[in-house]
Order: structure tokens, then sequence, then C-alpha cells
């Protein structure tokens, strides 16, 4: 009788099994929806992302999002395609990092908003108040360093080789009357927190990890990218993905008015998007 009972047992587990995978291969066919996993950093990028869940919902495609506290793993993670997609680049960062790294072969196909980059200060109301020697704490990835120097260079506090524009660096400094000292250089991740902690007479900070670092962008930023030359976050996968559907289906959510409405309004600014 144990062992009739015991088969009996295992009979029923078996069906019950066999019941719930029935079950979950019909739900799948009956949805029918495609899969698409999209890395990115926190803020504004992931917040993006699951706002445009819903309507990529609507389209047929289930958007799992990943995110990163770094700028390095997203494209590592996209090349070893346990991604189909990430967003949280500019078009010179992705540049370099596919200079540094002959195994990226990836394309941008969509700009979706523009992050100024800012330059705060708790000691100082602007740059022309910076005293002798100021220490500026910034980026240690060189692709920002086009973007921040020239802010700099504009307020007047420095000069910059003729014709490097978005590739200046450091040692491009032909003018520095002040003396400004740039050579504390850490990793972007971390600038809100340095800034937070009194660190530097000016820290640049990066928006994306400005706001997510509960940085008081509108009393403490003291100067910023001009809107003519922010670059563009953009939407990045692997060459071979370029014209898949739902790739150029997440392009044209991020892109709808529903999308750039809410960056408007929850960002108020300091996230732009086109008119």
């Amino acid at each position: 009788m144990k062992k009739v009972f015991s088969f009996i047992v295992i009979a029923l587990i078996a069906l019950a099994l066999t019941a719930c995978g029935g079950t979950k291969n019909e739900t799948a066919e009956k949805d029918g929806n495609k899969k698409l996993v999209v890395g990115a950093t926190a803020v504004p990028h992931a917040e993006v992302l699951e706002a445009a869940k819903p309507l990529l919902k609507e389209k047929g495609i289930d958007l799992e999002v990943k995110v990163f506290l770094d700028y390095i793993l997203p494209n590592v993670t996209l090349r070893d395609k346990e991604l189909d997609a990430n967003y949280f680049q500019t078009p010179g960062y992705l540049e370099l990092q596919m200079e540094e790294n002959k195994d990226f072969d990836f394309v941008s196909v969509g700009e979706v908003h523009k992050e100024p980059i800012g330059i705060y200060s708790k000691k100082y109301k602007s740059l022309k108040d910076l005293p002798e020697g100021a220490k500026i704490i910034m980026s240690d990835s060189f692709s920002d360093h086009g973007r921040i120097l020239p802010i700099f260079e504009r307020e007047g506090l420095i000069k910059l080789k003729e014709g490097v524009g978005a590739n200046a660096r450091v040692e491009d400094i032909v003018e520095n009357p002040k003396n400004l000292d740039f050579s504390t250089l850490i990793e972007a991740k971390l600038l809100a927190s340095s800034f937070e902690s009194g660190e530097g007479d000016a820290v640049v900070i990066n928006t994306n990890y400005a706001l997510e670092g509960g940085v008081d962008i509108g009393k403490t930023g003291i100067a910023f990218e001009g809107s003519d030359v922010v670059p563009a976050n953009l939407i990045v996968v692997r060459s071979e993905d370029k014209d898949r559907d739902e790739i150029k289906t997440l392009v044209e959510v991020l892109k709808s008015k529903k999308i750039q409405d809410f960056i408007k309004e929850k960002y108020q600014g300091a996230v732009q998007v086109g008119e």
C-alpha cells in the first residue's frame, strides 16, 4: 500500500507541474509581448524608462530596467549581450569608450534628453569669486573635460589652446591667471558626496549624479554649460541590433510627447528636452 500511495503522490505532483508549465506557456503565447532589457543610471534615465513602461506595454514590449551605479558596466554588459540597449551616455563618452575598447561595436539609435554639467560651490556665488589657487574637483572621465573646461573659459578664468573644442584637456590650458587647481579627478558617481562633504572650492557634477545625490541645483549651482553646446544622452545598442523593431519602438516612445512632458515636469529644467 505504501508503494502504491507513493506512486499516486508522485503522479499527482508530476501532473501538477505539467499543468503549471502549460499555464505558463499558454500565458506567454497569449500575452505575446517581447522582452527588452535596458541598462541605465538611476536618475534621470531609469526614472524616464519606468515612466515609459506602460506605453511600451501597450505596444507589445515588456521593459526590464537594470540600474547601474557607474558609467563603465552599462557598456560592458551591453557588449556581453546581457542588455538589449543602454541609456546613459553622451556622444563624446561613447566615442571615447569605443576607442579604448575595440570590442565595443555600438551605435546610437536616438537622442532623448540633455543634462548640462554644472559647477557647484558651498563657498562662492560665482566662478569669478573663486580665489587664487582654488581647488576644482571634477570627473576623471576625459570626455567630460571637453565640456567642463570651456565653461571656465567662457567666464574668463582660463584660456584654452586654439581649436581644441570638445576635446579639451587640462594640459590644453594656456592661460590660468588665478592658478586654478584642476588636478583632483574622481569617479563621477562620487562627485556629489564630495561636494556635500565640503571638499574643494568648487565641484563639477554631472546632472544625473547631482539629482541622485540630492544636490540643490538651484541654490548651489554657480555655472552651467550653455544650452547650445550640451550633448544629448543616447540610446545605444550593438550595431547588429540597430534595426530591431523593439529598439525602434523604444526610441519612438522615449521621444514621444508624453515622455518629453514627463521629463519637463519632473526635472524642472535640470534635464532638458528638445522643443
